[in-house]
């Protein structure tokens, strides 16, 4: 049920189940032991974490499961690193480790990736895409799979330059931040070629272009200098009959029918986002993946929790191609009770007859 639910709802087919996906759930370990009843925790091996993730994700119903394929590891060591706060169950991911490569603005603006990073070999890449998704694929038979790209534009800035050094650059001149940006986009593109010629049906592109609360720099320099970049990236995928789904995390509300016009398929956001103006609008013709308050699930009671499940649900309910999920993540501090309880809450939601 859940491969055809999900993928009815990505081809705009409205299921009679609302789908659903969610992040981060599948490494909240307290919370899968009480659904699944397997003894796991953070010490445990990695075949038995794998096990309950997987039993979890099966016993949650998961329809669609994201992901990625091309990340800051393309930059090799020509990029920064920021740290890491703790965020994964017992603080796993916590990294102090602080380093960038470039000094001054000028550095920034003078980068190169061609230089840094060479031309890519666009078979290997298209086999590197066949084969991410090819094992997403063995790994959740059950769901729809994709394979994509995280670092397409400004979450390649952000990882490449670091925030101190991309904003300084930003505000040093904003004119050759956009020809820096033509120029990654340019490098990019090869991904984006590559990524066409792969034998995948659905793609997530993510780019974290705002900050929750808004543009991180002026809605015209966008209009310049990423979006038509998303144009030129999108249109093989296009050509090649992928369904693109967008990501980014933050309030990105400015910039909704700039990203529609790219030609993207659908949408996945976060609660700063709305859902109300992506439903609205584009309910009928594109795909909508969100967006339930992590926050409510964190701090709020089971009448908070229940009135949230039902906004989203009232709202994507006539939406052909909608997926609930809690945005952007359900972390391993979510109070278990509170997760079981929105759970509960959907599934007593999520038929449409």
């Amino acid at each position: 049920m859940s491969y055809s639910d999900g993928w009815a709802a990505i081809s705009l087919e409205m299921p009679g189940r609302i789908p659903r996906t969610e992040y981060s759930a599948e490494g909240h370990w307290p919370l899968i032991q009480a659904v699944t009843g397997i003894d796991v925790n953070v010490h445990s091996s990695e075949a038995v974490k794998s096990e309950t993730s997987l039993a979890f994700q099966r016993a949650w119903n998961y329809d669609l499961f994201w992901s990625t394929l091309i990340s800051r590891s393309e930059f090799g060591e020509m990029c920064t690193d920021m740290g890491h706060a703790e965020y994964a169950a017992g603080g796993v991911d916590r990294r102090d480790t602080v380093s960038c490569p470039f000094t001054d603005p000028e550095e920034v603006l003078n980068f190169d990736p061609w230089e840094a990073y060479g031309a890519q070999d666009g078979p290997a890449l298209t086999r590197r895409f066949e084969e991410h998704y090819r094992s997403n694929q063995q790994a959740h038979s059950f769901g729809v799979n994709m394979t994509g790209i995280y670092v397409t534009l400004i979450s390649g800035f952000i990882d490449i330059f670091g925030w101190d050094m991309l904003l300084l650059a930003a505000g040093t001149d904003m004119r050759r931040f956009g020809a820096l940006a033509n120029r990654y986009a340019s490098w990019m593109q090869q991904y984006f070629d590559a990524l066409a010629e792969a034998d995948v049906p659905v793609v997530m592109i993510h780019d974290d272009i705002v900050w929750s609360s808004g543009p991180i720099l002026q809605p015209a320099w966008y209009r310049e200098y990423v979006f038509p970049n998303y144009a030129k990236y999108f249109a093989p995928l296009r050509e090649s009959g992928k369904k693109i789904l967008f990501c980014s995390d933050g309030n990105y509300d400015e910039f909704v029918d700039d990203i529609a016009a790219t030609g993207v398929h659908g949408f996945a956001f976060e609660p700063m986002t709305s859902l109300e103006y992506i439903a609205e609008k584009y309910g009928q013709t594109h795909v909508i993946i969100g967006n339930a308050d992590t926050r409510i699930l964190l701090l709020g009671s089971r009448a908070q929790i229940r009135a949230e499940v039902e906004r989203c649900m009232a709202i994507g309910r006539d939406c052909p191609g909608f997926f609930m999920a809690v945005g952007n993540h359900i972390p391993a501090n979510t109070p278990v009770e509170n997760a079981l309880y929105y759970n509960q809450v959907y599934e007593e939601l999520c038929w449409r007859l």
